[in-house]
């Protein structure tokens, strides 16, 4: 069967962060099972309620919005063209969470190899009604997530942003469930001392004034 190219629309980049990678509470498994027999229709129904949260991940994982939109359109791809391999219907979003962070993980290397820097982006805003110390709080938070690896934003995006339990962020990066907890650990604690550190920076230039 045909693989369709799906457009990626730049508004989708703005992807509310409470919504499911599929757009609803659990995947349809009646469209995922019809998708499974070649349905491109189906498969597009699916895809359009997921692509702009895809994006969202991939923009916080590789933090460069080109790579992030080849990264999604990699990973779905990849899901159309094994589709029918899939065992479990149910388990659509969770299978294609485990293709974007393969391909996030593929777009990195071939980034790397073709020697092009990293882009900056900020974290997805949160409206907060002390509007200037919400804009501080977020700009230190965007620091010390932008110093993690590709690895550790991974696992910050999927626990934290995306919501996901520590098995569900295991399974999505292939990774044992004691390996995936010792990480997010690790790297709580780093952005932990990270913004330890930076109120520390500003605390002292706030006394020099």
């Amino acid at each position: 069967m045909g693989i369709p190219t799906m457009p990626i629309a730049r508004d989708d980049l703005r992807a509310p962060a409470t919504r499911p990678l599929g757009g609803r509470a659990s995947t349809d498994v009646a469209l995922v099972a019809r998708a499974m027999t070649g349905d491109h229709a189906a498969y597009t129904i699916l895809t359009e309620a997921s692509i702009g949260r895809m994006l969202g991940i991939a923009r916080l994982i590789l933090r460069d919005t080109e790579l992030a939109e080849d990264a999604v359109q990699e990973a779905l791809v990849a899901a159309w063209r094994d589709l029918s391999a899939l065992r479990d219907p149910a388990k659509f979003d969770a299978w294609l969470r485990r293709l974007l962070v393969r391909a996030c993980y593929s777009e990195a290397k071939r980034s790397r190899r073709m020697g092009r820097l990293e882009g900056h982006v900020r974290m997805i805003d949160v409206a907060e009604p002390d509007q200037s110390r919400a804009v501080a709080d977020r700009d230190q938070l965007a620091r010390a997530f932008g110093r993690l690896n590709q690895e550790q934003r991974a696992l910050v995006t999927l626990h934290f942003y995306v919501g996901l339990p520590v098995a569900e962020v295991a399974a999505a990066l292939d990774l044992p469930l004691g390996t995936v907890k010792s990480r997010l650990h690790r790297t709580t604690e780093a952005m932990r001392a990270d913004l330890d550190s930076q109120a520390r920076v500003s605390d002292t230039e706030k006394g020099r004034r």
